[in-house]
């Protein structure tokens, strides 16, 4: 893993986690799928012609296609779709910090579903990283904690592993670019049928929200997804979930200095766990891919 790979990795993972933050300012003032569907045909739009302007073609390949709709489906749809709906009643740092145990449940459900062997290290890896989630939970079910805000993204972070062990090579055959713009094409068409069926629109058009609104399209949705798409083609998907241990620290982190939330004493020792469960698990997949 080269300096511009691992640059690529932390930029990556920082940008990632501050799309809590920014969601939680966003659905203070519009329904949550509504958003998101608008958030994603806006992005959509931009990322494809940006594409074109690159010279990216939209005639992709089977397995391109298929990723498009997986991704489009269980990331944009589900996993952040969901995410927007929960943060109406619960706060950006628990949403980030159950979003950050996707590496945990991709590894799980490798294990449960498709039989793929565990090494010590991640066995252990994962009994220490969801033993984090559980400090966690439980210091926060003390304080009341809504509970279908935390199914939703537990079934949000479910549904964006599916997808990480169903599609493996999206990046391969170039068109990056195109392949970000149009799965965001899917995940509005969902999303906007969602809400047509289970939300009044009402919005509250502000400068904090346009701006938040604008930094989410822009900044977690375009220029993050192609980051990561980048770097799984440069160094592979198993070195670049790496970089998914960071997420739990810089998603807490970022809704405390930006939307002042609280930092409990568990929470810190649960996402210092939760950090080395996956950071576990992970080099574990290394080792076993080196």
């Amino acid at each position: 893993m080269d300096i511009r790979a691992i640059g690529m990795g932390l930029l990556f993972a920082l940008i990632w986690s501050s799309a809590f933050t920014s969601a939680r300012i966003i659905v203070a003032d519009a329904p949550p799928l509504a958003i998101s569907a608008l958030r994603f045909l806006l992005a959509g739009l931009i990322g494809v012609a940006i594409a074109r302007m690159l010279g990216q073609s939209w005639h992709l390949t089977r397995t391109q296609w298929r990723a498009v709709l997986i991704f489009g489906l269980c990331q944009n749809a589900l996993y952040l779709g969901l995410n927007f709906m929960a943060m109406t009643t619960i706060e950006a740092s628990l949403a980030s910090i159950i979003a950050s145990t996707m590496p945990l449940i991709v590894a799980l459900l490798g294990w449960v579903a498709l039989g793929e062997k565990l090494s010590r290290l991640a066995a252990l890896g994962l009994v220490v990283g969801f033993g984090g989630v559980v400090l966690i939970m439980a210091g926060r079910l003390g304080e009341g904690v809504d509970l279908f805000g935390l199914i939703l993204c537990i079934i949000a972070a479910s549904a964006l592993a599916i997808a990480t062990l169903t599609v493996r090579n999206a990046s391969s055959g170039g068109n990056v670019l195109m392949i970000v713009g149009l799965q965001m094409f899917v995940g509005s068409a969902v999303l906007f049928v969602a809400s047509f069926l289970l939300e009044t629109w009402v919005f509250n058009w502000n400068p904090i929200m346009l701006s938040a609104f604008a930094y989410t399209i822009l900044i977690p949705g375009l220029f993050a997804t192609w980051i990561w798409f980048s770097l799984v083609g440069r160094i592979g998907a198993v070195k670049a979930a790496t970089f998914h241990f960071l997420n739990p620290f810089f998603g807490v982190a970022i809704a405390a200095l930006i939307l002042g939330e609280a930092l409990r004493l568990t929470d810190i020792i649960g996402v210092a766990v939760i950090c080395a469960g996956i950071l576990a698990v992970q080099l574990s997949k290394q080792s076993n891919t080196a």
